[in-house]
């Protein structure tokens, strides 16, 4: 499945993994005891370090209690999930693993092995190049960019189909903006029975919402160019 346009370039696999871990407002965290659904409970340090402030009433708090030393060890889990509802809304999960060290009234999690999880595998990440990156500069600012896109600019959605090969599209019945990134733009093509990912670059990374608004203009008259071309 291809695209006019010149080959993408795409995040490197730990920063598309410190954008999971930075944008996230939920995580699983598995322990001997049990496994915890927590909203709100952690917090991301400048290298990635996760430091989790445990319910009292939460597996988690027995867990500590339980452990040798306090420090249990611990599954983290932290999904990416598209802000526009497609099918399959989970785009990727990030699996933190290690023990957890109390400090005061929260537990450090002392990360010994960092996994991604996207649509075209696992991907295990050297800890030192995983607490060196940084997340995508669009990564805040993703959701309110997709659900205006996809809700005030159906058509320019539609427009930016035309820049796909024309055999990508066959049996297509519904197209939306799945995720954005400097480096390009990736549009979910749903069909009938099933779906599949079409990843669309720019011609130069978008570093802030002044320069993505200068590449998608780029894009979408790429598109018209293409349109006019076919008439």
């Amino acid at each position: 499945m291809g695209v006019r346009p010149i080959a993408a370039a795409v995040p490197t696999t730990a920063a598309h993994a410190r954008s999971v871990l930075a944008t996230a407002w939920s995580c699983g965290v598995t322990t001997d005891v049990g496994q915890d659904d927590l909203v709100g409970a952690h917090r991301v340090a400048a290298d990635g370090t996760v430091r989790i402030a445990p319910p009292p009433d939460s597996v988690l708090a027995a867990a500590v209690l339980c452990a040798p030393h306090g420090r249990p060890t611990t599954l983290v889990e932290f999904a990416d999930t598209a802000p526009v509802p497609v099918r399959d809304r989970v785009r990727a999960r990030l699996w933190l693993s290690g023990e957890l060290v109390p400090d005061g009234e929260e537990l450090v999690l002392r990360t010994e092995r960092v996994v991604l999880h996207t649509r075209t595998g696992r991907v295990g990440i050297d800890l030192d190049e995983f607490a060196a990156a940084a997340e995508d500069p669009l990564a805040h600012a993703e959701p309110r960019l997709l659900t205006h896109l996809a809700d005030a600019h159906p058509e320019a959605v539609e427009q930016l189909t035309r820049l796909i090969t024309p055999d990508s599209l066959h049996g297509v019945t519904r197209v939306q903006p799945l995720a954005v990134d400097r480096h390009g733009l990736t549009l979910r093509l749903e069909r009938t029975r099933g779906q599949a990912d079409v990843r669309i670059p720019f011609h130069s990374p978008a570093d802030d919402l002044v320069s993505l608004t200068e590449r998608m203009q780029c894009l979408l008259a790429s598109a018209h160019a293409v349109t006019r071309r076919l008439r």
